[in-house]
């Protein structure tokens, strides 16, 4: 369970330094995800990572913000209501280091939502999470519906 947590951390915290190329028919861009992948890290030490937040992320922080991407779940079934969110569709295969990692977004939504390999979108709550982003993810979407 806890290299599960890892996995996914690492995972979502490397989105924001990877910069690799994508199949550009399936990437999902938008001004709020441009807002999202404008997040920063200063690494404190091998184990600590801080979010730097730009001013238009702050701005938008604990207001509802909304979001079109690829479900990446953290655990197995096919409804989910903790999950990720992803600029690109699982089977881009990020994880297997061809393509980098793309952003992501923790989602946490008031009622589970059927995992689909197609994109959906989500408004809820833009939480900002300014501490280690080794422990938790910077950047939530929480109380969130499916629009």
């Amino acid at each position: 369970m806890a290299q599960k947590i890892f996995l996914t951390l690492l995972l979502f915290t490397s989105a924001f330094i990877a910069r690799a190329q994508h199949n550009p028919d399936d990437q999902i861009t938008s001004d709020n995800w441009d807002i999202v992948g404008g997040v920063d890290f200063k690494i404190v030490k091998d184990t600590e990572m801080i979010p730097v937040f730009t001013d238009k992320i702050k701005k938008a922080a604990n207001k509802p913000f909304e979001l079109e991407g690829y479900i990446v779940p953290i655990k197995d079934g096919m409804k989910q209501s903790k999950f990720m969110l992803s600029t690109l569709p699982i089977n881009q295969c990020f994880y297997c280091g061809k393509n980098g990692v793309p952003v992501m977004v923790l989602v946490e939504t008031t009622e589970p939502i059927k995992f689909t390999y197609k994109t959906i979108a989500v408004k809820g709550i833009l939480k900002l999470n300014p501490g280690n982003a080794m422990d938790n993810p910077p950047i939530a979407l929480t109380a969130a519906k499916q629009i």
